[in-house]
């Protein structure tokens, strides 16, 4: 078994994943990147959905009560959250609104949208959607942290799937689980971070981590555990 099927088996299976449509999740965030972004508070208390075998993905409230976002690659709304989905703004090709973005830019609600939606659809979605078209896979050498081994994984994304940056790395633990990613976040001028996973459960027969933490990068590949950058806590799972 390769790394990949090893890590797919771990969390749930590609059959099982094959079948959910859809996840959704109660989330509670935290860390520096909100009110650096200007967005404090927006996303503290609220849930997420997303569409597994597609890129989109709703969070509610944004950016106030009664409003919600709705994202997908090329296009993030903000709509009302009742039955009529009336929508309020609209950001087309929205990863170009961020160029020249430095880690400090502001960000308007719409780039919320944009940023929570691509992530959480990443976060939730994986590892089922390391087998979409176009995505490559590179199994590289160990990596030893806090007196354990994790086996690493490369991953290429295509153009096709918004992400943090086209090339990441996955971190694998002993049990296949997945335990850290790195990456750049390209539209905050390439922010380099670690990122944690933990206490992973069992929902319906797929595997998710409910707690993430972010922290910055240095040169040698370590985290900087002093800055939080995010952190999310995760309750109330439905999968469907």
């Amino acid at each position: 078994m390769n790394r990949l099927d090893e890590v797919l088996a771990a969390h749930g299976g590609v059959a099982r994943w094959q079948q959910v449509d859809t996840i959704a999740i109660d989330q509670i965030v935290g860390g520096v990147l909100w009110p650096l972004k200007h967005v404090d508070g927006i996303l503290e208390d609220s849930t997420v959905e997303i569409r597994v075998q597609d890129q989109r993905a709703w969070h509610r409230p944004l950016p106030k009560p009664g409003l919600r976002s709705a994202y997908s690659p090329g296009r993030v709304v903000i709509e009302h959250d009742d039955e009529t989905h009336q929508v309020v703004e609209t950001l087309h090709d929205p990863r170009a609104s961020f160029a020249g973005h430095t880690l400090e830019t502001p960000w308007t609600p719409l780039q919320l949208a944009y940023f929570a939606g691509y992530a959480m659809w990443t976060y939730l979605s994986e590892p089922y959607s390391l087998t979409f078209p176009g995505v490559r896979t590179e199994e590289l050498g160990d990596w030893q942290e806090n007196g354990q081994t994790w086996r690493r994984l490369a991953v290429r994304y295509p153009d096709s799937i918004a992400t943090h940056s086209a090339d990441q790395v996955l971190y694998v633990d002993s049990d296949g689980l997945l335990r850290r990613r790195d990456y750049q976040v390209d539209i905050a001028g390439g922010a380099p971070a670690a990122h944690y996973m933990d206490d992973h459960r069992e929902f319906d027969g797929i595997v998710l981590p409910v707690r993430r933490i972010v922290h910055p990068r240095d040169a040698e590949g370590r985290p900087v555990p002093d800055t939080v950058t995010v952190s999310i806590d995760i309750d109330d799972v439905t999968v469907r």
